[in-house]
């Protein structure tokens, strides 16, 4: 099975129904709901999204929708080793971008889905939007 790390924005799409992203990262939430990839997220995503969806909805229901969320993936931590790695990772402009690709490094995924590709361009795993990702399991 494919291990899969998925990048803060992918989670949002789905989270906060952002069109017209939703529909392809709903599918990819779907394959793993079903079983047949395995999404890791980092800590850090957790906290971001729900920082970014509590604007949007009522505390409570934040708290909801991220809790019915993570029963789709596998949050790995934040660790000291991830942080110093993306604190001199110089091919990262963005320390949060640095952060997601050591975490998806760390939790050996196969590949990273995002929808800011340009942000990963240095990674040594494939990057995938959501759509292209979709469109390869689809060719499969």
């Amino acid at each position: 099975m494919k291990t899969i790390f998925v990048d803060t924005n992918v989670i949002l799409d789905l989270l906060a129904k952002r069109e017209p992203f939703y529909t392809d990262s709903g599918k990819v939430f779907s394959l793993a709901d079903r079983g047949e990839i395995k999404l890791v997220v980092s800590t850090v995503s957790l906290v971001n999204a729900h920082y970014i969806l509590n604007d949007a909805l009522k505390l409570k229901d934040a708290r909801q929708l991220i809790g019915k969320f993570k029963v789709l993936v596998t949050s790995f931590e934040l660790t000291d080793k991830i942080i110093d790695l993306a604190l001199h990772d110089d091919s990262f402009k963005d320390f949060e971008d640095g952060i997601q690709y050591h975490t998806a490094i760390e939790s050996n995924c196969d590949c990273i889905l995002t929808r800011n590709q340009k942000d990963f361009r240095h990674s040594s795993i494939p990057v995938f939007s959501p759509k292209e990702f979709i469109a390869n399991i689809e060719a499969q």
